[in-house]
């Protein structure tokens, strides 16, 4: 049985009741969130497209592959696609699901589809309000050392650059 706690345009906090070992109710406090997906743009020469922004939970800007929530009844290649053009101005002439992990299980139900792009053509991003992001072109080796050196710390663009350099 679950209880919402609280609801907003993105996510919802629920809670739910598990039956501990000791057989008492224990509670437990759910983010349901509705999916999101990371892209993986890579271009010619061994390159890759990331982004600068600042994220407020974390209040300081981060250095990540484009990524967003999708939509009501949107599927992941749909937002991968509006997300990549928004956020970067690139299109793909190839966008392939490669993996879906999830970014926080301990309290958060969001799973989370990584596309690698390629093929990419430049136009003009189509930023949300809320949004001031700086576009990167870096190369893989020069992405493998920001992560080293602590300058990537987003967890879901370390998974996209692990799985490029590995695959």
């Amino acid at each position: 049985m679950s209880e919402i706690i609280f609801s907003s345009r993105v996510f919802k906090v629920v809670k739910r009741f598990i039956t501990g070992r000791s057989g008492n109710q224990l509670e437990r406090h759910i983010v349901v969130h509705p999916g999101a997906v990371v892209i993986l743009p890579e271009l010619s020469g061994n390159r890759v497209v990331l982004i600068r922004q600042h994220r407020v939970a974390v209040d300081c800007e981060l250095v990540e592959l484009p990524a967003g929530t999708m939509e009501a009844n949107e599927s992941p290649i749909v937002t991968a696609k509006r997300e990549l053009m928004e956020e970067t101005g690139y299109t793909a002439e190839t966008l392939t699901q490669v993996m879906n992990f999830y970014s926080s299980p301990g309290f958060m139900r969001e799973e989370m589809h990584l596309f690698h792009a390629k093929g990419l053509i430049p136009g003009p991003t189509a930023l949300e309000d809320g949004e001031k992001i700086e576009t990167m072109i870096v190369t893989l080796d020069e992405a493998m050392k920001m992560i080293t050196k602590g300058e990537i710390k987003d967890a879901k663009t370390i998974i996209g650059i692990y799985w490029l350099q590995n695959k």
